[in-house]
């Protein structure tokens, strides 16, 4: 009972907070468009009814313009199970935004000189240098069977940043190496950011280094070599260097105190997609994964995103040099990088991709193009968690949820209907 009262004092006192902001906050400077209050309620309606509908427990929406919340609700339960209302306390498993923080980090070393993006990954891991790629054959009797072939070129820390590195998922990639991911059984024995990356390297990558983009745990690798170089964990690291100075108290790995699992969100029953990827994540105590693993919420996420939005820096902190950050923030694997996209190209149509963002070039193919700004830097997960940046309209907007099976859905729709509350 007292750990409900935190929370539910805890959210409306920030919705008192986002009510005496708005009327001002909507406000645009000069060359952005003014935001309609009045059109971003379809927001409410909408999540309102995926609530009442059964289809998602609730959510968390934050709209903030020049570091100052213009909308900022909450919706439904953190879990069904508890009753415990959604909250801006409510924190959320946010699965591949955690590449967001990790590839900055990187930079961040980068930027200090500590690292280099044509530094071979085996520079740092050693067992990389023996890397193979795999490729489909067929045996005489036409059987399909895996050729080993060594790589045109090492894996560089540049292919680790922005997915061209051949490693993969192992629902990613041809047939042959999905099985290979699968019976190698990465995860027993609960290993850490070390084992994981040794046990990656014994497996084949699925493309050349440079050839493609295509998505998997190169990010977790990534997250290894900052422990290499830094000589802490990856949550030291992060902790110090991005979580104490940017506030955001609430952003780790792993929970270690009852009240914070009491305001962990949950999704429903019947997600079975997120609840086995929870189930797996929860087992998985001693990995740190930089490319899935963090929890936060929309807090911190806000002051992430904020500083991002900033060109990395905030109330009066430089994070990254302004050369870094645009470095970071432009895509590389767009026409004349040479780089192919894979089926699975996740940044989506009209998005390049930078050292760890989605970053909006142009329009698409698709008619109506999809909602958004030119230079718009967003990623979002498999467990319903979005983050965008929008420069050109001086926002950071977030909606966090805990669903595998609505996202689809809920994501792209949140999405339009925030940039359809622009007045043209």
């Amino acid at each position: 009972m007292i750990c409900r009262g935190v929370v539910k004092a805890s959210a409306i006192a920030a919705s008192l907070l986002v009510i005496a902001a708005t009327s001002s906050n909507a406000q645009p400077q000069q060359g952005e468009r003014p935001l309609s209050l009045e059109k971003l309620e379809r927001i409410s309606e909408y999540l309102s009814g995926q609530v009442a509908d059964r289809k998602i427990p609730g959510a968390v929406v934050l709209i903030q313009r020049h570091g100052k919340p213009v909308y900022l609700k909450t919706f439904g339960v953190q879990d069904v199970a508890t009753k415990v209302p959604m909250s801006p306390d409510t924190i959320f498993a946010v699965y591949s935004l955690s590449k967001l923080v990790t590839s900055f980090a990187a930079m961040m070393l980068i930027d200090e000189g500590k690292l280099a993006l044509s530094d071979p990954l085996s520079k740092y891991i050693p067992a990389f240098a023996d890397v193979k790629v795999g490729i489909d054959s067929k045996t005489a009797a036409g059987e399909p069977v895996m050729k080993l072939a060594p790589p045109v070129r090492p894996i560089t820390i540049e292919d680790l940043m922005r997915h061209t590195s051949g490693i993969t998922y192992n629902n990613t990639g041809g047939d042959l190496i999905r099985q290979a991911y699968d019976k190698s059984d990465i995860f027993a024995d609960n290993p850490d950011n070390a084992a994981l990356a040794e046990r990656i390297a014994k497996l084949p990558l699925s493309c050349q280094p440079g050839s493609t983009w295509r998505y998997g745990y190169s990010t977790d690798v990534l997250g290894r070599v900052i422990e290499v170089i830094s000589g802490q964990t990856l949550y030291q690291f992060m902790r110090e260097r991005l979580f104490i100075p940017l506030a955001m108290p609430d952003t780790r790995f792993v929970l270690e105190k009852p009240a914070q699992w009491a305001r962990m969100a949950e999704p429903m029953p019947h997600d079975t997609v997120m609840g086995k990827s929870e189930k797996a994540r929860r087992a998985r105590t001693r990995w740190e994964s930089g490319g899935g693993g963090l929890l936060s919420t929309i807090n911190d996420l806000a002051r992430f995103g904020q500083m991002v939005l900033d060109g990395g820096e905030l109330d009066g902190k430089r994070y990254l040099g302004r050369e870094a950050f645009a470095l970071m923030t432009t895509d590389k694997v767009g026409p004349g990088s040479g780089v192919e996209h894979d089926d699975n190209y996740y940044p989506g149509d009209g998005f390049g991709y930078g050292l760890g963002f989605g970053v909006r070039t142009g329009f698409g193919v698709l008619k109506p193009p999809r909602a958004g700004s030119i230079g718009e830097l967003k990623w979002d997960s498999g467990s319903g968690t979005y983050l965008g940046i929008d420069p050109k309209e001086g926002t950071v907007y977030i909606f966090l949820e805990q669903t595998g099976i609505e996202r689809g859905r809920t994501i792209p729709t949140v999405k339009r209907l925030f940039y359809g509350a622009f007045e043209d």
